[in-house]
């Protein structure tokens, strides 16, 4: 039997931490109603995933930098399952709110690392197309997600389904850690200011991490990416993460695992996106194109499918473009973020910045357009907040294509 290709294994680690993300919105249903979650607290439990990352996202890079990112990843899978297991167990909204927090962790610990190694173990000419694969980690693990979590929990009832999926996905993200750990491998020893994720053939940088960190944070092009990807995490993630709650309110009258199919495609297309990116780049397309292209597409599909009146499949193929042609950005940002670091071995604490930044984004996205929902009655202001992370953000394509120009 043909081994499993260790850079497939560290995309397959964070497909799995993406299922933390995504097992939520199926289970929002069932947590209202055994556990009194509200609709703003909802928005909670979906962005609290994020606050390690909002908080740690930088620091966690240094130090991935430093004990090595094949160990770093091993430990969030632990975490995640750790916390997941912890999350099942508990008996109110503060104790699934805490285990949220820690499941935010145990994320972050996973893919941060993963640019790297993929940088390390991949081929040059193969670099963006992993990339770009490596950029549909979140929306394939969120279309499984709202595709098998409806399944599982209907297999028991409704105080116990959820708690069983929670714990399922502990144990899987235990069987990935077993994957990683032995086909992925081991780091080497290297210094802070290393030519490598994986080793070392240069000298420091500096005596410590905070030569990095000055290093990272003096870097334009590294906020740049980062404040990108924040417009379109934000955005993505509240469309995205609400549709099961939208589709009661707007009375689809779909049966639950229909409306499930509906939301996973909803997710999963915007892998499309992504590996379209990857291969877009190795062919030589601008990435200003393609981030213009992906938040114009967000922008204006979240206008058809919120703002105008027309039919419900309408709107939903409206929802498809935002996802689908969305996906175009994180896959381009990726690959920006590992050419705009200041230096190889800055590219760990350079991709903790624009996950941090992604985490600001998915922490705030959710909660406001719950919040203007819950103004409006109904989510047909959804647009507004969504339009503004669109036009922000092809602002901020602009000034990264004047710096790619400078570069060249």
């Amino acid at each position: 039997m043909k081994a499993v290709h260790p850079a497939s294994l560290v995309i397959a680690a964070g497909v799995v931490a993406a299922l933390h993300v995504g097992k939520l919105p199926p289970a929002l249903p069932a947590l209202q109603q055994v556990l009194g979650v509200s609709l703003v607290q909802a928005g909670f439990l979906l962005a609290l995933f994020q606050l390690a990352g909002m908080t740690l996202g930088l620091p966690a890079g240094l130090l991935i930098q430093r004990y090595g990112p094949r160990r770093s990843m091993l430990a969030g899978l632990l975490v995640l399952s750790l916390a997941s297991a912890l999350g099942g167990a508990a008996q109110g909204t503060t104790g699934l709110l805490a285990s949220r927090v820690f499941e935010g962790l145990g994320f972050l610990c996973v893919v941060l690392p993963a640019p790297g190694l993929l940088r390390a173990l991949v081929p040059s000419g193969r670099l963006s197309r992993a990339l770009g694969a490596w950029g549909a980690y979140m929306p394939l693990g969120a279309a499984l997600a709202m595709l098998v979590g409806p399944w599982v929990m209907a297999q028991a009832d409704l105080a116990w389904g959820w708690r069983i999926w929670w714990w399922l996905l502990s144990a899987l993200s235990v069987l990935l850690a077993a994957g990683v750990y032995r086909s992925v491998p081991a780091d080497q020893s290297a210094p802070l200011g290393g030519a490598s994720p994986l080793s070392s053939q240069a000298a420091p940088l500096s005596p410590g991490g905070l030569g990095l960190l000055r290093l990272t944070l003096r870097s334009r092009g590294v906020w740049l990416v980062a404040l990108c990807f924040s417009m379109y995490s934000g955005q993505w993630l509240a469309v995205i993460g609400f549709l099961p709650s939208i589709y009661a309110q707007a009375g689809f009258g779909l049966p639950p695992g229909f409306a499930a199919w509906l939301t996973a495609l909803a997710a999963a297309v915007n892998i499309l996106g992504n590996l379209a990116a990857g291969r877009l780049l190795h062919l030589r397309v601008p990435p200003l194109v393609l981030l213009v292209a992906g938040f114009a597409a967000m922008g204006g599909g979240a206008w058809l499918a919120f703002g105008v009146e027309a039919s419900p499949w309408f709107r939903y193929l409206a929802v498809l473009a935002f996802s689908m042609l969305g996906g175009l950005i994180p896959g381009t940002l990726f690959s920006l973020a590992v050419r705009l670091a200041p230096s190889t071995a800055t590219v760990p604490a350079a991709v903790g910045w624009m996950q941090q930044w992604s985490a600001f984004g998915q922490f705030c996205g959710p909660p406001l357009v719950a919040w203007v929902a819950g103004h409006a009655g109904h989510w047909q202001l959804t647009w507004t907040v969504t339009g503004a992370c669109a036009l922000a953000g092809m602002g901020l394509a602009w000034q990264i294509h004047g710096l790619l120009g400078r570069e060249r």
